[in-house]
C-alpha cells in the first residue's frame, strides 16, 4: 500500500528535516512516494533537494520563488503528481512524525471502514512541535479543532485543543472542520478534491471540508499523536513576505470563498459541479457541522464543541434555522503610537453598521487599557464578540484622557 505524500514548501529550512524525519519513521518507507513543490531562492540553499534526484520515490517542482502564486496555487502544482497510489498525505513543510506513523494512519482508516465509513478523513490541527527543542518540546496529547468565529471576511476561524479524555480513547473522533497542514485519507482525494489555484491562502479550509464532505469523506481527529506541527515558522520568510500583491489574491479569495459557500447570500456565477461533489450538499454540512454560512451563524452545541454531526429532530426548516444564534468575534489592533496618553479612563469601543449606527457598543475601562498598552508585541488587541443580526461595516475606539478630555477617534473598516 502506497502513500502518496504532497509538500507544498516555501523557502522552508525544515523542509528536509521534515522529509528525512517522515522517512526514518516510517515503517515501510519504501512505499512513501513524495511530491514536493519546492518554491525555492537560489541564495538560501537549505532547501536543496538534489541529493534526491535519482530516488524514483520522490517527484519534485522546483519552482523560483517569484513565480509562486500563492499556499493553494502550489498545493495544486503536488497534487498533479498523483501517480494512483492507494493513500494520501498532506501536510507542511515543517513536521515531525511518530514511529510507525504510516501503518497507523492505514490502520486507522481500515478501522473507520470497517465501522461503515466508505471514505474517512483523518485531519485536524495537530500537536506542535519546536526545531529548536526538539523533541523535548513536542505536545504530548492529541488535538482536535474547535469553532472560534467567522472572520470579517466570512472565513470560519478555528482553534486547537486537547482532545477531552483522549487516554480512554480507542478510535479517531468526530471532527467538523479540515486542516490543510495534515490530511490522510484515500489517494482518489487528490483528483476529486482539488485545491483551487485562485485561492492564496485563507478560506482553503473551510472550503477543502465542505467540498469533501459532499463528495462523502467523514472527517475524524486521530485519537492519539502521530504527526507534529511547527505553527510559529518564526524568523523565516512566508509566501506574503516576498509578494507586494498578497493582499490583492487574498482579498480575491474571500470574494470567492463566500460566493462558493454562500456567506451572507452571496453567490458564485460559475459552475459549482467542478467544485462539490454529488454524494452531499452544502446544507447537509451545515446540518452536520451547526455552521449556517448565509448568516454566518452557529448552532449551540457547536459553541459546545460536542461532537457532529447535529442531528437534532426539527420539525421544520424553520424550526432548524431559528436553533442558530449570529455572533461576531473580532480583535481590534490598535498601534500604540496612536493613544500615547498616559491617564485614559476609558475607550468607547463600538461597531457601526453601513448606516453609521451603533450596533454594539462595549467600552474598555482602566484596567482593560493599561493590558492592551503593556501588550508585548507593540500593538494594542481589544477583543470583542456579541451576537448581531447584520454584518458590522466599522469599528470605532474613541479614547477620553482625564486631563484630555476626548482624543482622536480610530476607526477601522470590517
Amino acid at each position: 500500500m502506497k502513500i502518496f505524500v504532497q509538500i507544498a514548501s516555501y523557502r522552508d529550512p525544515q523542509l528536509i528535516p521534515t522529509i528525512e524525519n517522515m522517512l526514518e519513521n516510517a515503517k515501510r518507507p519504501k512505499n512513501i512516494v513524495i511530491g514536493v513543490a519546492r518554491q525555492f531562492h537560489p541564495e538560501d540553499g537549505f532547501d536543496d533537494l538534489s541529493k534526491y534526484e535519482k530516488d524514483k520515490r520522490f517527484r519534485v517542482l522546483n519552482i523560483p520563488y517569484t513565480e509562486s502564486k500563492g499556499v493553494c496555487w502550489a498545493r495544486n502544482q503536488v497534487q498533479q503528481l498523483y501517480g494512483g497510489e492507494e493513500y494520501t498525505l498532506q501536510i507542511d513543510s515543517h513536521m515531525r512524525f511518530e514511529k510507525n506513523w504510516d501503518d497507523e494512519m492505514i490502520k486507522m482508516i481500515k478501522q473507520l471502514q470497517k465501522k461503515g465509513y466508505k471514505k474517512p478523513l483523518l485531519t485536524g490541527y495537530v500537536s506542535s512541535f519546536d526545531p529548536d527543542n526538539d523533541p523535548a518540546g513536542r505536545v504530548t496529547e492529541p488535538w482536535r479543532m474547535s469553532f472560534d468565529r467567522f472572520t470579517p471576511e466570512g472565513v470560519v476561524f478555528f482553534l486547537p485543543e486537547v482532545i477531552p479524555e483522549w487516554k480512554k480513547l480507542k478510535e479517531p473522533i468526530p471532527s467538523r472542520f479540515y486542516s490543510a497542514h495534515f490530511c490522510f485519507t484515500l489517494g482518489q482525494f487528490v483528483n476529486e478534491v482539488q485545491h483551487d489555484k485562485d485561492y492564496y491562502f485563507h478560506g482553503e479550509e473551510i472550503s477543502i471540508g465542505v467540498r469533501s464532505f459532499t463528495y462523502g469523506y467523514d472527517l475524524f481527529h486521530p485519537h492519539k499523536v502521530l504527526i507534529w506541527h511547527e505553527y510559529t515558522r518564526k524568523n523565516r520568510t512566508k509566501s506574503w513576505d516576498d509578494d507586494k500583491d498578497w493582499h490583492k489574491k487574498n482579498t480575491a479569495c474571500h470574494i470567492k470563498n463566500r460566493q462558493l459557500l454562500g456567506v451572507d447570500g452571496e453567490v458564485y456565477d460559475g459552475d459549482y459541479s467542478q467544485y462539490f461533489g454529488n454524494e452531499r450538499t452544502i446544507r447537509d454540512y451545515e446540518r452536520y457541522s451547526g455552521i449556517l454560512f448565509s448568516k454566518r451563524a452557529v448552532q449551540q452545541d457547536t459553541l459546545d464543541k460536542k461532537y457532529p454531526p447535529n442531528d437534532y429532530p426539527y420539525s421544520s426548516e424553520k424550526e432548524w434555522l431559528d436553533s442558530f444564534a449570529t455572533i461576531f468575534k473580532h480583535c481590534i489592533d490598535i498601534n500604540l503610537n496612536s493613544v500615547p496618553e498616559t491617564d485614559y479612563d476609558f475607550w468607547v469601543v463600538a461597531f457601526h453598521n453601513a448606516k453609521d449606527e451603533t450596533i454594539y457598543r462595549q467600552d474598555a475601562d482602566a484596567n482593560e487599557i493599561l493590558r492592551i498598552k503593556n501588550d508585548p508585541d507593540g500593538y494594542g488587541k481589544i477583543w470583542r464578540e456579541f451576537n448581531t443580526t447584520e454584518q458590522p461595516k466599522y469599528w470605532v475606539v474613541w479614547p477620553h484622557s482625564i486631563s484630555k478630555d476626548w482624543c482622536e477617534r480610530l476607526t477601522g473598516s470590517l
